[in-house]
């Protein structure tokens, strides 16, 4: 009789010839009989081949085509036609624009990401906020506001596709936590 090796543990399985072979391994507890080997191709011909099985299996109708084309865009389109400084390239020099822009970006302390095209954002000054049409919140916790003005806003320009961000500058943050550490107390 053959000795049965665990595919899973490679324990040699020793079973007795009255109960006969094992169905689950007693050592892991795997099943003995529903190991699966699972193949992948690594070669491109492979690949290929089974790519072109998937695209053959399924054809979307054309009401799908264009549901798909609706929420997806177009095959063509990527995150370069956010890019709205792309439409200004055949009347100037867009690789000096940015080499100037790389080299600003390397210049800043903080460089946040743009949330419409992902594009690094240019530090372009900073905004004073007085007390003129701004109305603080107050927050029941902290018994206040949460942001006390006047404050300054640091702007920040993307080069991409030229939106405008905001976030608080340094000095007030600061003082933004130190008022909701002082006044949790």
């Amino acid at each position: 009789m053959e000795p049965t090796v665990c595919p899973w543990c490679q324990s040699e399985i020793v079973w007795d010839e009255e109960i006969g072979p094992e169905e689950t391994c007693p050592h892991c507890a795997n099943e003995l009989k529903g190991y699966r080997t699972l193949n992948i191709a690594l070669e491109g011909e492979d690949a290929e081949a089974d790519q072109e099985e998937l695209d053959e299996d399924y054809e979307a109708t054309e009401e799908e085509a264009v549901d798909l084309q609706r929420i997806w865009g177009s095959e063509n389109e990527s995150l370069s036609s956010l890019r709205t400084v792309d439409k200004y390239g055949e009347d100037h020099d867009l690789f000096a624009f940015e080499e100037t822009v790389e080299a600003i970006l390397d210049e800043q302390d903080e460089v946040p990401e743009c949330l419409h095209c992902r594009e690094y954002m240019l530090h372009a000054g900073t905004q004073h906020v007085s007390g003129e049409g701004f109305q603080p919140v107050n927050a029941a916790l902290i018994r206040g506001p949460i942001l006390q003005p006047p404050y300054e806003l640091n702007v920040y320009v993307c080069p991409g596709c030229f939106h405008v961000q905001y976030n608080l500058a340094e000095n007030d943050r600061l003082r933004m936590i130190k008022n909701f550490i002082h006044k949790k107390e």
